[in-house]
């Protein structure tokens, strides 16, 4: 089996989501950047987008512990193919995986909801109200 090596050195953007939501992975460089994910921040809210083509929802979990906004599955695609046959090559293969992201202080982590849509699981985790930034009146005198 030929092993692929990727590396893409980091930008300073990449650098400062990597701080600040503290990603963590397991599996080696390549595995461990499934799912691909994109995060935005709204003036309300994180949302959060990881594609999962070929997985359904049935295979994807999502939870929120201590702070740590969890997607994973257990999905092991040994065990649910029936075709018969040998693979003579084989790219498509789904396999497990768990990646972790450490939520901002302000994220109100009882407020995640999840969409899974052709393959794109959306995520949204709104912030604390008390966080909002909001304008002070300023009286004179």
């Amino acid at each position: 089996m030929k092993t692929v090596s990727l590396y893409r050195p980091m930008n300073v953007m990449d650098e400062l989501m990597e701080s600040f939501f503290d990603s963590s992975f397991t599996g080696n460089r390549l595995m461990n950047k499934l799912p691909l994910v994109d995060i935005r921040e709204t003036e309300n809210a994180y949302q959060v987008e990881a594609d999962l083509p070929g997985f359904d929802e049935k295979h994807i979990k999502v939870h929120v512990e201590g702070g740590k906004l969890t997607i994973e599955s257990d999905r092991d695609d040994e065990k649910e193919d029936d075709r018969k046959g040998t693979y003579l090559i084989r790219e498509r293969r789904l396999i497990s995986f768990s990646r972790s992201f450490t939520l901002p202080e302000n994220a109100d982590t009882s407020s995640v909801s999840a969409i899974f849509k052709n393959g794109v699981l959306s995520l949204e985790i709104k912030k604390r109200i008390e966080s909002a930034k909001r304008l002070i009146e300023i009286n004179s005198q």
